[in-house]
């Protein structure tokens, strides 16, 4: 008998994983589903709702045969036999633990849908990024509103750990797949069905098992150790900035011992994505519910230096122009948190437009994968509201003081300085004198992902900030003549 599998949940994190389930199991009947008719749509046309490298061939590869998407939602789960939940889990904004702790409202939703419509047993899984105990709280509500006596609900936490812009490959060769579930015969049982569906093409080594618990908290506890990284190489950026040292140099050298490893040592103008900073705030406002207000700093620790990378960055801008931005060209490049995404979910570029906004700025933004109307609404909304769809936009004006360009060299064209805020590869190997000779001089480079070559700016003429690097004569003493 075909196994059918239904994800409740269109986004970032179910249409991919569930592209790739139907894509490697052609004995699995996968319909990912969402309320949101437009998505839907999109899913199933030939411009997708989400840019990720590979999805269009693994999506087109298998829709219509082993991969459906649909808004028959009630429908589709009562005939699922595994169903996943990949709702939002935003940070709340109003009420009790607003700014800290998770909303689950959408999940609550989703529980109860699924207690109404079903009619025989089914394996829920927990796709979302959840606080811990979320299951209990699942297993509760799927309980006390079931209407069919055939209904019984095994409850498993399956996080995903996809990042951005190697989605794919992620879900293609994973470092491990985690699938916590009770630890009782039906529990048991039910891991072992996901697990098979996983081991397909995941070998066996790479399949983790535990308990309910340990699965939730360990989806918020990597995410935290991932953002503490990048907070503590961007640390040490200002202590570079200060003292001569490069920040490159420095995570060359600590990314060379095995205990430490290479990996998101990266100075940047801080991290985003929808996951680290809203996991990090819900675990802190966990561990204060515990009684951990010790372990609650430490972790809140992680968010306060993010947050102060992108106000040392603008600061930094300001000061170098004269401390005035008013009436000023800036030049933004790249919006999306990452390189290889579409997404803007708390990218650092939403703070540093602000904040330059905020001091009079005419902001000038160039992304490959943003929108113009996705830019500006970002920029209209108050923090931590992306990602509540019933928000309506503040009254703050944007479109006097935003143009959003097709290419980077119409962006700089007129501008008095261009801040580098995403790593796309294009800003790698731009025309650096094409540029400059387009700018206000004296021109100015604010590097936030060290992308440019810092020496070839200066020769070119730049006044040049590269982020943890040896600050430009100029910045650090503005009546020293700028590079020739």
């Amino acid at each position: 008998m075909t196994l059918k599998i239904a994800c409740i949940g269109a986004g970032y994190v179910g249409g991919p994983t569930m592209a790739m389930i139907a894509h490697k199991c052609k004995d699995i009947e996968v319909t990912v589903l969402d309320i949101n008719e437009e998505r839907i749509a999109a899913w199933n046309s030939d411009r997708l709702p989400i840019y990720e490298p590979g999805l269009e061939e693994v999506v087109f590869a298998c829709r219509g045969k082993t991969l459906f998407f649909s808004t028959e939602c009630e429908k589709k789960v009562a005939e699922a036999d595994v169903v996943f939940i990949s709702v939002n889990t935003p940070t709340k904004t109003r009420g009790v633990g607003a700014g800290y702790a998770a909303d689950m409202t959408y999940w609550e939703g989703a529980a109860r849908m699924i207690a109404k419509v079903s009619h025989s047993p089914k394996i829920i899984v927990e796709k979302s990024t959840v606080p811990v105990k979320t299951a209990q709280a699942v297993e509760r509500v799927l309980s006390n509103n079931v209407l069919n006596d055939g209904a019984r609900f095994d409850i498993l936490s399956n996080p995903e750990f996809l990042a951005e812009g190697t989605a794919i490959k992620d879900l293609e060769n994973p470092d491990r797949v985690i699938i916590g579930g009770r630890q009782t015969p039906s529990g048991l049982k039910a891991i072992q069905t996901l697990k098979d569906v996983y081991a397909q093409w995941v070998p066996e080594e790479q399949i983790l098992t535990s308990n309910l618990w340990s699965s939730e908290l360990a989806k918020l506890a990597a995410n935290a150790f991932l953002a503490q990284r990048i907070s503590s190489i961007n640390s040490i950026s200002a202590l570079c900035e200060k003292t001569g040292a490069d920040v490159s140099e420095i995570a060359k050298c600590i990314g060379a011992d095995s205990r430490i490893g290479p990996k998101f040592l990266n100075a940047s103008v801080g991290f985003g994505g929808s996951c680290f900073q809203k996991d990090i705030l819900n675990m802190v406002y966990i561990c204060r519910g515990l009684g951990l207000q010790e372990i609650a700093r430490y972790w809140e620790s992680v968010v306060t230096i993010n947050n102060l990378q992108k106000r040392r960055f603008v600061d930094i801008v300001i000061s170098s122009l004269f401390n005035t931005v008013r009436g000023k060209k800036i030049a933004i490049l790249g919006f999306a948190f990452k390189k290889d995404t579409g997404d803007t979910r708390e990218t650092p570029a939403i703070d540093v437009c602000n904040g330059l906004l905020d001091e009079g700025a005419n902001l000038a933004v160039y992304d490959p994968q943003v929108t113009e109307e996705r830019m500006k609404t970002d920029l209209s909304l108050d923090k931590f509201e992306w990602d509540h769809p019933y928000t309506q936009r503040k009254a703050k004006e944007v479109d006097d003081h935003i143009e959003c360009c097709d290419s980077v060299y119409k962006a700089c064209e007129g501008a008095h300085a261009v801040c580098i805020l995403t790593e796309w590869d294009e800003f790698k190997t731009l025309d650096l004198k094409k540029i400059y000779d387009s700018m206000v001089k004296p021109a100015f480079i604010f590097d936030g992902r060290n992308v440019v070559d810092g020496k070839h700016a200066k020769e070119v003429g730049f006044v040049f900030y590269g982020l943890g690097k040896p600050l430009d004569p100029f910045l650090t003493d503005p009546s020293s003549p700028c590079s020739p």
